[in-house]
């Protein structure tokens, strides 16, 4: 019964728009679909372009603990980043889809650390700022019952290169959040991969601005006219910001 339940709420988004699964579009065309989340793999970055998922009240209630199982993710044909990539590098393996997310069983939470969810983030920003907004994006799922965030970092504009595959460090780091439930409404950050100087709202662009960006196309199943409405604004007064600055 909890696997049937849990199988409604992942596919939540199917049941809302028709056969809209809420999908971005992959520039890479190396899209990789886990159970818990989905992600577009870039080869040449070594990390996924985008990870995506949907985040309910219902999932933040789990107990599972975080393993650190970091580990080459066997489902990316074209081989994933290794760790002695990152070994040594000054960089954190900085969580795309957070562990915090998927603390609801051990599959998921497991999941979490594959490679191909971990992007190189500087130490300061990853356990800082970075891990803020993780905890701000849950407090949304939280009262707002059922939320799809997609994440990644701008990977056009880098720090350079890490690991004899050569990972690329991003400069910048993105996240896409859209409320499914009551008043439909969208927000995005960009933020620098660096240690954060400013509060969270100070963060806060368009969905439109970091499409043109990145390149990616966040929600193309959408009916023109809300998506338009949507991805223009960047209103925060419809959301709630009550987590200090790390």
């Amino acid at each position: 019964m909890k696997r049937l339940l849990f199988l409604q709420l992942i596919f939540l988004p199917l049941f809302v728009f028709g056969q809209c699964d809420l999908l971005p579009t992959s520039t890479t065309n190396e899209i990789i679909k886990h159970t818990y989340y989905t992600l577009s793999f870039s080869k040449k970055d070594e990390q996924a372009e985008w990870v995506a998922y949907l985040l309910t009240r219902s999932m933040l209630t789990g107990q599972s603990e975080r393993g650190n199982n970091f580990r080459p993710d066997p489902s990316v044909p074209s081989g994933s980043a290794q760790l002695s990539d990152y070994n040594k590098s000054r960089y954190d393996w900085g969580h795309l889809c957070p562990a915090g997310d998927m603390t609801f069983n051990p599959e998921a939470m497991s999941e979490t650390f594959y490679l191909s969810n971990m992007s190189p983030q500087v130490p300061a920003f990853n356990r800082g700022i970075w891990k803020s907004l993780e905890s701000l994006v849950r407090e949304w799922a939280e009262e707002d019952d059922s939320i799809y965030v997609v994440t990644g970092g701008i990977l056009s504009e880098s720090k350079g290169e890490i690991g004899i595959d050569r990972v690329t460090v991003p400069s910048k780091f993105y996240k896409v959040i859209y409320d499914l439930t009551g008043e439909k409404k969208m927000i995005a950050f960009i933020l620098p991969n660096e240690k954060g100087m400013k509060q969270l709202s100070e963060y806060v662009v368009t969905v439109d601005s970091v499409q043109k960006v990145t390149g990616i196309d966040f929600f193309p199943c959408l009916p023109d006219t809300l998506k338009n409405r949507l991805e223009e604004t960047s209103d925060i007064s419809k959301w709630s910001f009550t987590l200090p600055l790390k």
